[in-house]
């Protein structure tokens, strides 16, 4: 795989130290906004990135990358995907996919008719962990409460109460707890049990964001409680209830990082299998062998995923008022 990287804040340093230790991926390029260009370059030197470019256009006309890595505010990721998607460039974009289902059903078709490679890096989905959570659902007998709590206080939140509006919590950059920390635990669900039969959200909401919110997912037989919260600190966790047994996952689903299963008998057994510490780093192995070995089939069932996910964040923002954001701001980064 040769990488682009569009941006450089937060995510971009944390996956970097990962992506310069694959050999199978090579960083060709990373875009950012001129005024960054003194960080830009300091991380070109830190990770051995080959070219810097200040103008998309410029960056997505190079015939030396094939794949772009998109980890932008959320609103832009409609935009800036379509792009590269037009230029002929397989797309990795970071979580939520994009603002709404009809933007990423744009972009599938786009990738379907160009025959491109347009994937998510949402982290729980490949971790080894959580691939053995899915072995062993069979095992919990017939599933009856889930429960996946996210909280984490935003050191954004502070600011916001006093007035000043982060993208993390600005409705026309498609903030929110329910897009940014409780998307993990909606992947987490749906990933294991597909889409639900019915959905309801109830956000706390103040001046048109949600700065934390329950969402509950009916699956007819069970039911799914994602709890999601920028504003205060909790329990992150999860667990998964079966008349046989159960599966608690020790921290936030965003890393997985182990699970306990316990059976009726309160026999007890403790799961670590993740080979790589890093979080992100199952996920791009994933994806360079994707697009390696030109898997269209895999690549097709994992946007499917996609989309059930970003049905329900939609649905869920649209039934208690929250906006969405125009794609208008290309040009305002």
């Amino acid at each position: 795989m040769k990488l682009g990287i569009v941006g450089s804040g937060m995510i971009v340093q944390d996956v970097l130290p990962v992506l310069n230790s694959m050999p199978e991926i090579e960083l060709v390029a990373i875009f950012g906004r001129t005024n960054k260009k003194e960080h830009l370059e300091k991380l070109q030197v830190n990770y051995h990135i080959k070219h810097i470019y200040v103008d998309y256009q410029e960056m997505l006309a190079s015939s030396k990358l094939d794949t772009v890595y998109i980890a932008l505010p959320n609103h832009l990721h409609f935009s800036y995907a379509k792009q590269a998607l037009e230029a002929g460039k397989h797309v990795i974009c970071e979580k939520p996919f994009t603002s709404n289902i009809e933007e990423l059903k744009i972009l599938a078709d786009i990738a379907q008719s160009k025959e491109l490679y347009l994937l998510e890096a949402i982290t729980n989905q490949y971790r080894e962990n959580y691939l053995q959570i899915k072995n062993r659902l069979d095992n919990l007998g017939e599933i009856k409460i889930i429960e996946a709590n996210y909280s984490q206080y935003s050191s954004r939140y502070s600011a916001f109460k006093e007035g000043t509006i982060l993208p993390a919590f600005d409705p026309k950059m498609s903030g929110g707890a329910l897009m940014d920390i409780n998307s993990y635990n909606i992947h987490f669900v749906v990933g294991l049990f597909g889409e639900p039969n019915d959905i309801a959200y109830y956000p706390n909401l103040t001046n048109g964001i949600d700065t934390s919110g329950i969402l509950i997912l009916d699956y007819g037989q069970f039911k799914a409680v994602c709890i999601g919260a920028k504003d205060s600190n909790g329990p992150s966790s999860a667990t998964i209830q079966g008349e046989n047994g159960t599966i608690y996952v020790n921290g936030p689903v965003s890393s997985i990082s182990s699970f306990t299963y316990k059976d009726r008998l309160k026999m007890e057994e403790e799961v670590h299998i993740n080979t790589h510490k890093h979080r992100m780093y199952e996920e791009f192995l994933e994806f360079e062998q994707i697009i390696r070995e030109k898997n269209q089939e895999k690549m097709r069932y994992n946007l499917k995923h996609s989309l059930k996910v970003m049905d329900i964040m939609t649905i869920a923002r649209r039934s208690v008022g929250i906006k969405f954001p125009a794609d208008d701001s290309f040009n305002k980064i």
